[in-house]
């Protein structure tokens, strides 16, 4: 008899094992959010959400980047094969249902039938195994980073179903597979071209429920509502437009006036004053478009001495103020970060790490014991770090280190940090996803050191730390696997190859006729619908 249902796993131990690694929910990411079933009955089909976002999308192929403001237009237009609900399990989308193999290693997607890409070509599983082999597995850093070294090959034995086959038992790849870490591609439309340079990367063909009408750089994108989208009765709004608004108080003003619907930032000394309007709406939101359970985290260059020295990057650490990061740029939005794994992953998390404390006087000594006298670096970083680069000048400053700061638009900064290593220090907002697999191996693993963003952009190297992350991917026990990522903990904030700052939490805030929005996903608008229009 064939088994199978939503999250399906076969054989009896095993099966346990791994149904507990991934039903396992995270705190819920939109306390007080709108709730992820269809449009209850009041739904009304029609209008446009307008989305302020400060980050142009510079391009829009989701494959070829983790950045939140590629994402957050693009998870509209693209799919999954996956769809997470809002307590970040993991829901059926293009693949309708799944099993897996006893032993762990053997994953099969049986893919919804009937689906079109935007242009009117069918949908099938040669697409899924383009997107991975071609894309995915080249391009996007989280994805690369998982699965390049432990996935053995992507079977298509008819055009319905796809088979995920891995040299060992891989449990977290049910958390990887939704829009943001996995998009899928049209193989049609990238086949034969140049993946990074092609121009369907201006002009998307997706399976998602809007459709890309015109894209205005530095001022908008417009989708309309797909009509043939392959979920009954949605999506319900006419249009989707993302106006790219740089500013968070320019944003907000926005908002409270009615020119747009939603906002992905609000600046910290107004969350009280809007958690008491009754025309807007707030949602704290660990999790979205980018990634969850963010880290923003100071980049250090090991190609560039003297911070290849482990003295000097120790003293960086002891000279900033994490503390003062926080509370004055961040509002108190989050926690100081301790390490690679954000605390909000409590079941990897380890608080006994060592930290590195503000001591100027003791970053002042490693400085002289280094040898290291009258030291410049330049700061490479996007307007939206312009006020953390600041605090961390001025302290690197009060311990003899002139710092330049070096402002550039996110993806000419992201193009230095990633792809030219052209800096000193960079900074990131690295987001660990919702297993450690998903976000965090990427950061460090040596065989994702290269050309792509938010990658291992310092370019750091340690063989143990590799075969940590290696084990951990294939151990099915989560105690086990805390375990190993407990002692992946320790050495990397021995190594300090980065400075972890600010575990952040933002806020978004859209109007209160605005109904189901999915801020904690990739796919924002999907069910999204407006009571007044």
């Amino acid at each position: 008899m064939q088994r199978f249902c939503r999250c399906l796993w076969l054989g009896m131990a095993l099966a346990a094992l791994l149904a507990a690694c991934v039903s396992s929910p995270p705190e819920s990411a939109t306390p007080g959010a709108p709730a992820a079933h269809a449009p209850a009955a009041p739904a009304r089909p029609g209008g446009t959400l307008v989305v302020a976002t400060p980050n142009d999308p510079g391009q829009l192929n989701p494959g070829l980047t983790t950045a939140f403001g590629t994402h957050l237009v693009t998870g509209n237009i693209y799919s999954g094969l996956l769809q997470f609900d809002d307590k970040l399990q993991p829901q059926p989308n293009l693949a309708e249902r799944w099993e897996v193999s006893p032993d762990g290693k053997t994953y099969t997607f049986f893919l919804r039938r009937n689906v079109t890409w935007h242009d009117g070509k069918p949908f099938t599983s040669a697409d899924v195994a383009f997107s991975f082999e071609q894309v995915l597995l080249k391009y996007h850093a989280r994805t690369k980073a998982g699965l390049e070294k432990v996935l053995e090959a992507i079977d298509s034995p008819d055009a319905a179903t796809v088979v995920f086959r891995f040299k060992a038992p891989y449990a977290p790849l049910l958390r990887r597979l939704d829009v943001v870490e996995a998009p899928i591609l049209a193989r049609h439309v990238y086949e034969g071209a140049d993946v990074q340079r092609s121009e369907a990367n201006l002009k998307p063909v997706g399976t998602g429920p809007y459709k890309f009408a015109e894209y205005v750089k530095g001022d908008r994108v417009r989708l309309v509502r797909n009509a043939s989208y392959f979920k009954p009765g949605l999506p319900l709004l006419d249009e989707v437009v993302f106006r790219i608004v740089p500013q968070s108080t320019t944003a907000l003003l926005a908002l409270e006036r009615g020119e747009v619907d939603y906002t992905t930032g609000v600046p910290g000394p107004e969350i009280a004053r809007l958690a008491r309007s009754t025309e807007l709406k707030l949602v704290k939101a660990p999790a979205g478009p980018g990634g969850s359970f963010c880290i923003e985290q100071l980049i250090f260059n090991l190609a560039r001495p003297p911070l290849d020295r482990l003295a000097v990057r120790q003293a960086f650490a002891h000279a900033i103020d994490r503390r003062r990061i926080l509370e004055q740029v961040h509002f108190g939005q989050g926690r100081v970060a301790s390490g690679p794994i954000a605390s909000s992953m409590a079941w990897a998390y380890d608080p006994g790490v060592p930290q590195y404390a503000f001591r100027p006087a003791m970053a002042k000594e490693l400085l002289g014991q280094a040898g290291v006298a009258q030291l410049a670096v330049t700061f490479v970083h996007a307007p939206q770090f312009q006020k953390t680069a600041e605090v961390v000048r001025e302290n690197l400053a009060e311990v003899g280190v002139s710092v330049q700061l070096k402002t550039l638009e996110v993806n000419a900064a992201n193009e230095q940090i990633f792809v030219k290593k052209d800096f000193d220090l960079g900074i990131g907002s690295y987001c660990n996803g919702p297993d450690p697999e998903v976000g965090v191996t990427r950061a460090y693993a040596s065989w994702n050191i290269g050309p792509i963003p938010f990658s291992n952009g310092s370019g750091y190297r340690n063989a143990r730390v590799d075969q940590l992350f290696a084990q951990a991917a294939a151990t099915v026990s989560e105690p086990a696997r805390a375990e190993l990522y407990h002692e992946v903990q320790a050495q990397l904030v021995r190594d300090l190859p980065y400075l972890w700052l600010v575990e952040t939490e933002l806020f978004r805030a859209y109007r209160a006729d605005v109904r189901d929005l999915r801020p904690w996903s990739g796919d924002l608008a999907e069910r999204a619908w407006l009571e007044k229009r």
